[in-house]
């Protein structure tokens, strides 16, 4: 078997339905499988992989051990000569897969590879390109200059080696995975994607970014900023700087100084309030569920051409590809108060994020 993608859900059904259907569509052409790990969920996640897609190697935590242990598993578990570490509240395109595999064949030291990451609102993710996070850099990007913590050097559609890349999306040979021993279980959510690069790094493996294959990670989902965010991304930090540096008492201190002041004086994250105007349904027929959820008329296109401002557009994944949708929100230059939502192909809902730092928004069709 080729490639082997894995998912760890937690408490995300709709996103993973949505994640789903689109990694079925990108794996169509590929002797592949998709394995997601559910950690204990209980919110209906694993009926609807039961239900819907049957293909799928379903493993059922009973309980939430983490992100680590829980991708983990799933690896141990893949046939795949690759392996993709996928996140839930994510949407692939149908040729992403094929992108990567193409592109590792002639690569003799291939560490993990990682892509163009965009919000669901179509902004481009910084995280998705790093570099290795010495005490400095990471004390200055907490204080809100990134300039030394985000590879900046390297734009946004290039492909290049890079050092550190984000755990949403990491594509990797399943033998790089065992040589570098997988996710540090020591961490348990944060700070795991960091850890894994920098021992790829260690071991002689060249990691690299490939800005030429685009996917949504709609992110709230993933790393809900409520009010233990801080604590645990700094403590993830505290680990990573244990682990990897040179101990000694001033070092220390310093860290638990940075650590502790950054999370007391960081900047609070304020939730924009959207205003929609209009609702715009990109499809070839006009929905009654749609309106009937919505209690208004919506707009039908059947282009992405002359969206007004503040509207929420609708994407109808029956007509359009994900890559078609991507590729919209990815080069999207209008007006910020422009959303979207994707509904999914043969799905009963259409869903979305306007921010990196909340949860989704769920229409439900029936």
């Amino acid at each position: 078997m080729k490639l082997s993608v894995v998912i760890l859900n937690y408490k995300v059904q709709y996103f993973l339905e949505l994640c789903l259907s689109s990694v079925e569509a990108a794996i169509s052409n590929i002797d592949a499988e998709i394995i997601v790990v559910d950690n204990n969920s209980e919110d209906g996640s694993c009926q609807m992989v039961k239900n819907l897609f049957p293909d799928v190697v379903l493993i059922e935590n009973k309980r939430n051990d983490g992100f680590s242990k829980g991708n983990n598993i799933g690896v141990e578990r893949a046939k795949g000569e690759f392996i993709c570490i996928l996140n839930p509240d994510t949407v692939v395109a149908e040729d992403t897969f094929l992108k990567l595999l193409d592109f590792s064949k002639d690569k003799d030291k291939l560490g993990i590879v990682g892509c163009k990451l965009i919000d669901g609102r179509g902004n481009f993710l910084p995280e998705s390109k790093r570099k290795i996070p010495y005490v400095i850099a990471s004390f200055k990007k907490l204080m809100g200059n990134p300039e030394d913590y985000y590879a900046t050097h390297i734009q946004e559609n290039e492909i290049s080696k890079v050092e550190i890349l984000v755990g949403a999306f990491m594509f990797l040979k399943k033998s790089v995975y065992q040589a570098i021993e997988g996710f540090d279980e020591d961490y348990f959510m944060y700070g795991e994607d960091i850890d894994i690069s920098y021992k790829a790094l260690k071991h002689g493996f060249e990691n690299y970014y490939y800005g030429d294959t685009t996917i949504i990670h709609f992110k709230g989902e993933s790393t809900l900023r409520d009010k233990n965010y801080a604590r645990r991304f700094y403590g993830a930090m505290q680990i990573f700087y244990k682990k990897h540096f040179k101990k000694n008492v001033l070092f220390d201190l310093f860290v638990s100084f940075g650590i502790s002041f950054v999370y007391f004086f960081r900047k609070q994250h304020v939730k924009k309030i959207k205003n929609v105007k209009r609702y715009v349904f990109i499809s070839n027929q006009k929905s009654e569920q749609l309106n009937k959820a919505l209690n208004i008329e919506v707009i039908l296109r059947k282009d992405l051409q002359h969206i007004e401002n503040e509207s929420e557009v609708i994407f109808d994944a029956n007509m359009l590809s994900y890559k078609e949708i991507i590729t919209f929100m990815d080069t999207n230059t209008l007006d910020a108060s422009i959303t979207f939502k994707i509904w999914p192909k043969s799905s009963k809902f259409a869903i979305g994020s306007d921010d990196a730092i909340s949860r989704g928004e769920v229409i439900r069709l029936a």
